[in-house]
C-alpha cells in the first residue's frame, strides 16, 4: 500500500463547499438572505422558528427542537467520522442509528447550500442539554457545578461545529447574533451571542469565512447594509476571508458572495501584501460605498 497523497491537480479537481459564519444584530437582515439562494439547492436549517421573514420562499426547511436533534442532523449531513470511537457521537455507529432514523443521506445530494439559523440558538439548546448531564454535578455533593456544564457545552458545541465543517461537496453558513458591548475603558467591541465563552472564541479557527452584516452610513448620509469581511478593519467587526478574493466590503447578497469566493484564485503575491495604504478611507466616518 503506497502513501495516500493527494495531487495538486486531485485537489484543484475536488468539490469544495464554503463553510462560514454571519453575524450581525437583530434585525438586520440576516434570515432575509435566503431569498438570495436558489431555493431549489437550499436546505434551511430553522432553529429560531422566526421564518416570518422568508413567507413565501419556495426552499426546503428542517426544524430541530432539542440538541439531539442537532447533533443527529449534524451526523447525518456530515456522515462518519472514522476517528470516533463507536460511543461518541458523529461515530460510524451514530451516523448508522440516523441514517436508520432518517433514510438514505442520497436525500440531501439536492442541496448545495446548509443555512443554519441561528448557531445562537443551537447553543442555548446545547447548554440546556449539558445542565442534566452528570458532568454538570459535583461529584462530592450531587449539586448543580456550572462550571462543570459550560466545560461540556464548549466540547459539544465545538464537536458540532468541526463535524460540519468537514462536510465535503456542501456549503455550510451559520447566522448569528452580534453583541455590542462596551469594556471597562469604555471602549466598543463586538462579540457574538454565543452561550459560554469558548465557542465564540474558538468558531473564527473552525470556519472558512466570518462575515459581520451591518448597517453602513454612504458620504450623502443614506444608511445601507454590507458585509464586512476582513479581520482588519476600524470598527473591529469580527471578519475573516480565508478565500483572499473579498473586498473589505461586499454586498449584502450571500448567493454573489459565494460566486466571489468560488472563483479565480488571486496570485500568492496579490494575496500577501504588506503594503501600507495611506489614502484607505476610515470605515467608521461615513465615507465608504458599495460600488
Amino acid at each position: 500500500m503506497s502513501l495516500p497523497i493527494i495531487s495538486a491537480d486531485e485537489r484543484l479537481k475536488e468539490t469544495k463547499g464554503i463553510k462560514g459564519c454571519i453575524f450581525g444584530k437583530s434585525g438586520i437582515g440576516k434570515t432575509s438572505l435566503l431569498w438570495t439562494l436558489p431555493a431549489e439547492k437550499t436546505l434551511f436549517f430553522d432553529l429560531e422558528a422566526g421564518d416570518l421573514a422568508i413567507e413565501g420562499w419556495q426552499g426546503d426547511t428542517i426544524r430541530p427542537r432539542t440538541w439531539q436533534d442537532c447533533r443527529d442532523i449534524a451526523a447525518f449531513i456530515g456522515g462518519p467520522n472514522p476517528a470516533l470511537r463507536d460511543e461518541q457521537p458523529y461515530s460510524q455507529a451514530h451516523y448508522d442509528a440516523v441514517t436508520a432514523k432518517y433514510g438514505d443521506a442520497g436525500a440531501l445530494d439536492k442541496y448545495d447550500t446548509i443555512f443554519i439559523d441561528s448557531i445562537t440558538v443551537a447553543g442555548r439548546l446545547c447548554f440546556n442539554w449539558c445542565k442534566g448531564q452528570p458532568q454538570a454535578f459535583s461529584d462530592k455533593t450531587g449539586k448543580p457545578d456550572t462550571r462543570g456544564a459550560y466545560g461540556l457545552h464548549g466540547q459539544e458545541m465545538i464537536a458540532w461545529l468541526t463535524h460540519l465543517q468537514h462536510t465535503r461537496g456542501k456549503n455550510i453558513w451559520f447566522v448569528g447574533i452580534l453583541d455590542e458591548k462596551i469594556d471597562d475603558f469604555n471602549r466598543r467591541f463586538f462579540q457574538p451571542q454565543i452561550e459560554g465563552s469558548k465557542t465564540a472564541l474558538e468558531l473564527p479557527g473552525i470556519v472558512d469565512q466570518v462575515i459581520t452584516m451591518t448597517e453602513m452610513t454612504s458620504p450623502d448620509g443614506k444608511s445601507f447594509r454590507a458585509f464586512i469581511c476582513h479581520t482588519i478593519n476600524d470598527a473591529g467587526y469580527p471578519a475573516k476571508d480565508r478565500s483572499g478574493r473579498l473586498d473589505l466590503m461586499e454586498e449584502p447578497h450571500l448567493g454573489r458572495l459565494m460566486q466571489k469566493i468560488a472563483g479565480k484564485a488571486k496570485p500568492a503575491a496579490e494575496r500577501l501584501t504588506f503594503s501600507i495604504e495611506q489614502d484607505a478611507p476610515p470605515m467608521c466616518q461615513g465615507s465608504c460605498h458599495l460600488n
